[in-house]
């Protein structure tokens, strides 16, 4: 049975440029497809958010660079909470699937501190901030 399920994911960049964005950014979602099994025309629609330290380029634009071109997407900031982690981009993605496991959530290097609980084993430490989902 095909049902609609939610992926969550985040990356914590070094610095905002737009190479780094693009090229995290590119990271995790080829993640999130790799570890859910996902073909491209599973993806229904991502939607990104990055902290309000990122402004050098959308990361939808990866996205699209990985052939998602036909799938709906939307960027945003994140609200401002003090003291929260910096320099992170997270994504929500909407994927039909047949997977009768669970859905792998992909946090990548500091982001794994966001929840630890769904990184990766391996995963780096956070490089600054505190943790926050």
């Amino acid at each position: 049975m095909i049902a609609v399920r939610a992926v969550r994911g985040a990356v914590q960049v070094d610095r905002d440029d737009p190479d780094v964005v693009f090229t995290e950014t590119r990271a995790l979602v080829l993640e999130v497809i790799r570890r859910n099994g996902l073909a491209t025309e599973d993806i229904i629609s991502i939607f990104f958010t990055v902290t309000p330290d990122i402004k050098s380029g959308f990361p939808a634009a990866a996205a699209r660079a990985v052939g998602l071109t036909d799938v709906p997407m939307l960027c945003a900031t994140e609200i401002d909470v003090p003291n929260s982690m910096t320099r992170v981009i997270r994504l929500l993605a909407h994927v039909q699937t047949d997977r009768t496991t669970r859905i792998e959530h992909v946090y990548l290097r500091g982001a794994a501190a966001l929840r630890p609980d769904l990184a990766d084993p391996g995963a780096s430490p956070p490089r600054t901030g505190t943790a926050g989902s």
